[in-house]
């Protein structure tokens, strides 16, 4: 049978709120690249459910409103694409693949 567990005040979260390693960090780091900005989200939310800061959780947030805009500009822009659109599809790219991966390896440690 299940039984309710009560956390007493003061008790330590089972959490861990440390990030990742310096090696799963860049392997967190290589998931954009490689799905060429599809997943550039994920490492952003393993850092905002690891450790539930709020910066984490605004950036992985953002990286996420990234991602959803550029599913949107590819589905809604033709193929031949000039100008501004053309841009925003470079800039919706760069931040999903590149700025992912960037703020991955760069991410500091809360509180050292």
């Amino acid at each position: 049978m299940n039984q309710a567990v009560r956390l007493e005040k003061g008790a330590d979260s089972p959490r861990s709120k440390e990030l990742p390693g310096r090696p799963a960090r860049v392997a967190l780091a290589l998931v954009p690249p490689l799905s060429l900005g599809v997943l550039g989200f994920v490492p952003s939310l393993v850092f905002a459910l690891r450790r539930g800061t709020r910066g984490d959780r605004l950036t992985a947030l953002l990286f996420t409103a990234a991602s959803v805009g550029w599913c949107f500009q590819i589905a809604l822009t033709p193929e031949e694409t000039h100008g501004f659109a053309y841009l925003l599809d470079v800039l919706l790219l760069a931040v999903t693949t590149l700025g992912a991966a960037a703020h991955c390896l760069t991410v500091k440690r809360s509180g050292r």
